[in-house]
């Protein structure tokens, strides 16, 4: 008998979603500006970047909690790193 938890399920050991894609997280935490220099670093972007630190930046962390999901045996298939090479990749064909 499978287990239910939200938009996912579980059969088999292996967890499905009800959906065709799903932005989930990897349950480790990441600056904008570790992100920024991330994405500078795979688009090959040569320009500066700049951060006003007088401005907000919203939420202190932007984490999502994935311990329901590791609970299930889920892990993440693909890092942050790889995940923006393919985005990228078709983004620009």
């Amino acid at each position: 008998e499978g287990i239910e938890w939200g938009p996912f399920h579980q059969n088999d050991g292996r967890i499905r979603s009800v959906y065709s894609h799903l932005n989930i997280g990897c349950g480790k935490d990441i600056s904008i500006r570790d992100l920024a220099y991330l994405v500078k670093e795979i688009t090959g972007f040569t320009g500066t970047l700049e951060f006003d630190a007088s401005k907000p930046d919203g939420t202190p962390r932007k984490l999502l909690d994935v311990t329901n999901l590791f609970g299930l045996g889920w892990r993440p298939s693909i890092s942050l790193f790889e995940g923006v090479q393919r985005v990228y990749k078709d983004y620009t064909g």
